[in-house]
């Protein structure tokens, strides 16, 4: 068994575009030996566009541009890069390798060319899985810093030469290989077939999913507990109180918080004041401390800041006719 790591560069990306500059790759046995090693660069038949994931400019590719309008067209390494990872004797692996496998279906839409058919593998996903952390997605230069692996970015060749040093180190740190680990964590492969993609999984994540899921509709049915008190209080008709015609808003924790969050805006009422969950149109906006988008939202359009503590005690001053 064979393992290969590849790893792609675009000239540009767009939504349904991807114009493939660069594929990397790296073979090794199954204890890491490097077997080939390669850079393959291809004429995007386009300028270049480069950007972050966020969309901004920045992204420097380490090689000389004008070098690839020389080189062949995708259609020329079609066959080599689908004789390597559709062959039946090899794992193949990249980092966020959803991203590659799209590029590729992209661009063999683009030029009328048979789907790609193989099995995939992800170290992103596999670190994901090691720390059960599924929030966040890790950079392959994060994880190799943290690793241990040094590396030039961007250079397609190196950023495949670095998942695989990423999940050697990784298999080594769990005391198995690819498929051992696969195993330990119930990780399954993903796949591309008629140009379809389906993305890798396992137990953990889905286990993630189904808890923020269930966290989701708590928060949601908390939410509608309180704005059903709200909803029900902000109408009645208030004739007198200390704080008779404001209009309060709390942070979205303190909301969040029921019944907490009942509680003070039963206060809120008992006063004569109303509330709204538009930071911007209320006169007093109560969180636990300054900052955040809500906060500058009111302050900005007039709103009076109260630390949550200081409204408590207000509040309280308030019921005690103080």
């Amino acid at each position: 068994m064979k393992y290969v790591f590849f790893d792609i560069e675009c000239a540009c990306v767009y939504k349904y575009t991807a114009k493939i500059c660069a594929f990397g790759y790296t073979v090794t046995d199954e204890f890491y030996n490097v077997l080939e090693k390669e850079d393959i660069l291809i004429n995007p038949k386009g300028k270049f566009h480069l950007t972050d994931r966020k969309g901004r400019d920045g992204i420097v590719l380490p090689y000389e541009y004008g070098e690839f309008s020389s080189r062949p067209l995708f259609p020329a390494v079609y066959p080599k890069i689908k004789k390597l990872l559709e062959d039946p004797e090899v794992l193949v692996l990249g980092h966020a390798t959803m991203n590659d496998v799209n590029y590729l279906n992209l661009e063999t839409k683009r030029y009328k060319l048979p789907s790609f058919r193989f099995c995939f593998y992800d170290t992103q996903f596999f670190y994901m899985n090691t720390e059960n952390d599924f929030t966040r997605q890790c950079g392959l230069g994060a994880m190799a810093e943290q690793l241990g692996v040094q590396f030039v970015p961007h250079r397609a060749a190196d950023d495949a030469y670095a998942t695989m040093r990423v999940c050697e180190a990784l298999c080594k740190r769990e005391g198995t290989d690819v498929r051992g680990l696969c195993e330990k964590y119930k990780m399954r492969c993903g796949k591309v077939s008629a140009y379809r993609i389906s993305a890798p999984d396992s137990e953990g994540q889905k286990l993630f999913y189904r808890k923020r899921e269930e966290e989701h509709r708590k928060r949601a049915a908390a939410r509608e507990t309180f704005f059903n008190f709200v909803n029900k209080n902000n109408y009645r008709k208030k004739k007198s109180g200390a704080n008779l015609g404001k209009r309060f808003c709390f942070s979205k924790e303190i909301e969040n918080d029921v019944p907490y969050s009942v509680e003070l805006a039963g206060a809120v009422f008992a006063s004569g004041g109303k509330y709204t969950s538009r930071p911007q149109e209320c006169d007093v906006y109560v969180a636990a401390e300054e900052g955040g988008k809500r906060y500058l939202n009111a302050v900005e359009h007039g709103a009076q800041f109260v630390p949550l503590e200081e409204f408590e005690h207000g509040m309280e001053r308030i019921s005690e006719g103080v």
